[in-house]
């Protein structure tokens, strides 16, 4: 059997649609957007289709729309940028403990460095933020909220639209990470309520190194790179257009096929679950078991070190995870996993799994069965011995 792709959650394959889209602009139409001839006027024509097509998606204006270099820039762009343009109305910002670490990391920047306070919100053992409790957090001094869609590592989907509410009844801009949410969930950003949205090419079948950040009309935000002024002055530098359009092309293609991809991913998860239940009884599924991503499971095999089960599954080209890509050589267990009350421990015996629109029911038995005979074995070998077959 051909590998087996089951991390969709870190990244995606790019749909040959995409690439297709994408290759005339890298030998043909390869002029810089800024220039007046004829080749610069094309691609300035290919780059603000793009923002259309997005925009369009998003119902929301064009100039709304800011090209960036990925899910991680756009949130700094978003939190710094609003943070320090409005600096002098108050320095306190409000996240959660399970947000992703291109949000925690700017948060503790601007908190050690620049005079900022963070209130970070627990979560219940779900993932789930309580709303009442970012009601009482909420200062006269609090500029920004900024709180995931849906979880990379566990796949809780928080209750946007009622964080969206709480932000503009006590004007406070919202900023939400959506880079997972997009291809499953509503991103209408009218109906989500957000001032801010970050998402990320990557994860909806287009080119590594692309995103957005929307940011509603009227949004001040100083940038963080300078230069040439283009995406409005807030992100200086030739635009990369082959990847614009290969990112606006993925969108496209992950709105037209959401209702479908969401039914069949959540079926095939539901199966895995099941499976996983049957042959692993102990086993314990991590977030909420309704409100959480279509193609998401983070099951926790206890007594069982889940790195060794991915690395077991990846000698089979059967491709998992331990959880989120950018945490993967940190030492420490999942910040995610601790904020919902696991200790270290169970927390190094959690495996990610994140189906996708290439994902089969074969595939799904082809994991189960393997999984079961990894399983049994490690629970019956001593760790001495696993050491002497390495």
């Amino acid at each position: 059997m051909p590998e087996i792709y089951l991390d969709n959650a870190s990244t995606t394959q790019t749909d040959k649609l995409v690439v297709d889209e994408m290759k005339q602009y890298f030998t043909e139409e390869y002029g810089n957007p800024s220039s007046t001839h004829t080749k610069g006027v094309k691609a300035k024509e290919a780059l603000e289709n793009a923002r259309k097509k997005v925009a369009s998606i998003l119902v929301c204006l064009p100039e709304e729309i800011i090209f960036t270099a990925g899910g991680t820039e756009s949130i700094n762009l978003a939190i710094q940028g609003t943070a320090r343009v409005n600096k002098n109305k108050g320095k306190h910002i409000i996240t959660t403990k399970i947000e992703h670490p291109a949000v925690l990391k700017t948060c503790e920047y601007l908190e050690k460095n620049e005079g900022f306070s963070i209130t970070y919100l627990d979560v219940d053992l779900q993932g789930l933020v309580n709303t009442k409790q970012l009601s009482e957090a909420i200062k006269k001094e609090t500029t920004l909220i900024t709180i995931q869609y849906a979880n990379n590592e566990i796949g809780t989907i928080q209750q946007i639209t009622d964080i969206g509410r709480i932000a503009r009844q006590h004007n406070i801009l919202f900023h939400t990470d959506a880079c997972q949410a997009a291809g499953y969930l509503d991103i209408n950003v009218n109906n989500i309520d957000v001032d801010l949205m970050t998402l990320n090419g990557s994860k909806i079948y287009g080119p590594k190194g692309t995103g957005i950040l929307y940011a509603r009309k009227g949004t001040s935000i100083t940038p963080l790179i300078f230069g040439g002024g283009q995406e409005h002055g807030l992100r200086s530098g030739t635009e990369n257009v082959p990847s614009i359009v290969g990112f606006a092309k993925a969108l496209e293609i992950a709105t037209a096929e959401k209702e479908k991809e969401t039914q069949k991913q959540t079926k095939l998860r539901d199966k895995l679950l099941s499976h996983i239940k049957q042959i692993i009884p102990d086993a314990q599924l991590n977030g909420h078991p309704t409100k959480r991503l279509p193609n998401n499971l983070s099951i926790t095999i206890p007594q069982i070190d889940a790195e060794t089960i991915v690395t077991m599954l990846n000698e089979h080209e059967i491709f998992t995870s331990t959880g989120s890509a950018c945490t993967s050589h940190s030492i420490q267990p999942s910040h995610v996993l601790t904020a919902l009350g696991q200790k270290p421990e169970q927390a190094n015996s959690t495996l990610r799994i994140t189906i996708g629109k290439h994902t089969t029911e074969e595939h799904i038995n082809k994991l189960s069965s393997l999984l079961s005979s990894i399983v049994k074995r490690l629970k019956n070998t001593k760790p001495n011995q696993l050491e002497e077959e390495k």
